[in-house]
């Protein structure tokens, strides 16, 4: 009896040591080296995925993301509004796979989730890493009537290409909390303008045509005028001789 008490003391702790480790192996990890003026911008499309109820038109709205400064993480913008009247609050994530040209949102598959956590259990907004690296709303808060636009920064996806974490190639969705797609657009990735400035006053840039040199004619030099001197003077001399040959 003693024997059969230690023995599930011990399953108990080693469960809960198994358990412990599993949840921290579920954390995504901090993202880091993301290159500096870049950023990711998706815009939702004029026609909805979804179409009924009370939604005229669709939802309009977008998610920007930058690197942040010290290249942790991304800092984001998100601006939603003319939602449904029903269907709320609102929730969006970034998706696995871009949307396809026939715009349907399905086709972006799942959540971004690089550690197979999964939906379920729901994201606990107090402990971010442990939820899915998409689930935006659900680390961030969601999206109601009240609280339409907000930013954030998000340690845990990336703008650094190769990185698991990497949103530049995918989608987020825009749902109702019953995970129902309304909407969707992919990402588009910019960068700083890194090009050379324009030449100041000083260099303009403009070309011109060269400023002609003048041509001159050789001037003899003292010597040469020397000579000429010399055989100007000597020339009647020689004549004289000659004519008393």
């Amino acid at each position: 009896m003693r024997v059969s008490n230690i023995i599930s003391i011990s399953a108990i702790g080693s469960s809960g040591v198994l358990a412990q480790s599993t949840n921290q192996s579920l954390d995504a990890p901090v993202t880091t080296g993301n290159p500096a003026g870049v950023s990711a911008r998706a815009v939702l499309p004029p026609e909805a995925f979804w179409t009924g109820g009370s939604l005229s038109g669709n939802v309009e709205g977008y998610v920007l993301a930058r690197s942040a400064t010290n290249g942790s993480g991304l800092d984001y913008e998100v601006s939603f509004s003319n939602l449904p009247a029903e269907g709320g609050p609102f929730i969006y994530h970034i998706h696995v796979a871009p949307v396809p040209a026939n715009g349907n949102c399905t086709s972006t598959l799942a959540h971004l989730d690089q550690t197979g956590r999964g939906e379920n259990p729901i994201c606990d907004l107090t402990q971010p890493a442990s939820c899915q690296q998409g689930d935006l709303s659900g680390k961030y808060g969601n999206i109601t009537d009240g609280r339409l636009s907000y930013s954030f920064h998000d340690p845990y996806t990336s703008l650094r290409e190769g990185d698991g974490a990497y949103i530049g190639n995918r989608s987020f969705v825009f749902h109702f909390l019953n995970k129902t797609r309304i909407s969707c657009a992919n990402f588009t990735v910019s960068t700083a303008n890194t090009s050379t400035p324009y030449p100041t006053s000083s260099s303009s840039g403009i070309k011109t045509s060269p400023t002609p040199t003048p041509t001159t004619l050789p001037v003899p030099g003292a010597g040469s005028v020397l000579n000429v001197a010399k055989n100007f003077a000597i020339a009647p001399v020689v004549a004289a001789f000659i004519a008393l040959l």
